[in-house]
């Protein structure tokens, strides 16, 4: 089942001034003249490709290149281009973003024309006191924690998510990237790595789907978008992963547990994310 999370109708975040790691600013796109429906004649948005992206073999082609064919709406070879979204449309050869304008068309940082597929694991603990009772606030009600990771690119604080590889499984995706990003799995001694992968394989088996949808993500363009799949894998005893010693890894600069708060604010749509896991865990802990 989909679940579409407050605040992710529309998108805010990729309608911001200047587009990331450029100096390519967006054309004004007013709340009302987000939707494709409503008229916008005076739309003259810029067209963004980041040089860096071009060849990399994770990226698309162009498209009219003649060797570039791809198959839209469809799963095409290992590439899904399938939008949890719904069918998105097609105009003049390219893919429009289903959410509306962002001020800005090509492809910008992002990989792929069209749906970019990520996986985001929330990996939650309660939070708790040296007695090993559970933490509650003010208002009497448990502290749930979260891993959280500082991205390196903007210095916000998100979940330990990544891009899912084509033929990857997107529950495989959340757990490799929670290893790379939290634990730094990628520079671990084999013998830690073995450890953990005994020790966690049934924990990370059963994650809970809590979002799978369009993210508000300020890399958006037109033509190309974020998508995500988010998983919450739960620690109740915090025996497992709430034991850990985070280490940041690959792209992180910093990891830490984050109170779960209603006030939070992290990087893209990851803040409505983490609110709709912190409400399914409240009331799964008033139930008991």
């Amino acid at each position: 089942m989909n679940i579409i999370l407050v605040g992710m109708i529309t998108h805010f975040k990729c309608r911001l001034d200047v587009y990331p790691r450029s100096s390519v600013e967006r054309f004004p796109v007013p709340d009302d003249k987000v939707s494709w429906a409503v008229d916008y004649k005076e739309y003259r948005p810029r067209n963004h490709t980041a040089q860096s992206i071009h060849g990399k073999p994770w990226a698309d082609p162009e498209i009219g290149d003649p060797e570039f064919n791809p198959n839209w709406n469809h799963l095409d070879k290992n590439v899904d281009r399938q939008s949890y979204t719904g069918q998105y449309k097609i105009v003049d050869s390219y893919p429009l973003n289903p959410i509306g304008r962002t001020g800005i068309i090509g492809r910008g940082v992002l990989g792929r024309w069209g749906p970019n597929h990520a996986a985001d694991p929330v990996v939650t603990r309660w939070k708790r006191l040296q007695s090993g009772e559970v933490e509650k606030d003010n208002s009497n009600k448990p502290i749930l924690q979260f891993v959280a990771i500082k991205r390196g690119d903007t210095g916000e604080w998100a979940l330990p998510g990544g891009m899912v590889d084509p033929g990857e499984k997107v529950t495989k995706t959340a757990v490799r990237e929670f290893r790379e990003e939290a634990m730094n799995s990628l520079v671990m001694p084999q013998g830690k790595i073995n450890i953990c992968e005994q020790k966690f394989e049934s924990f990370f088996s059963n994650g809970e789907e809590v979002y799978k949808g369009y993210v508000d993500d300020p890399r958006n363009t037109d033509n190309a978008w974020m998508e995500t799949a988010a998983y919450n894998f739960h620690d109740d005893s915090g025996h497992v992963v709430g034991a850990l010693n985070l280490h940041a890894g690959d792209d992180a600069v910093g990891v830490t547990w984050v109170d779960a708060t209603p006030d939070l604010q992290l990087y893209a749509s990851h803040s409505s994310i983490v609110k709709e896991v912190l409400k399914r865990r409240l009331n799964a802990f008033s139930s008991v």
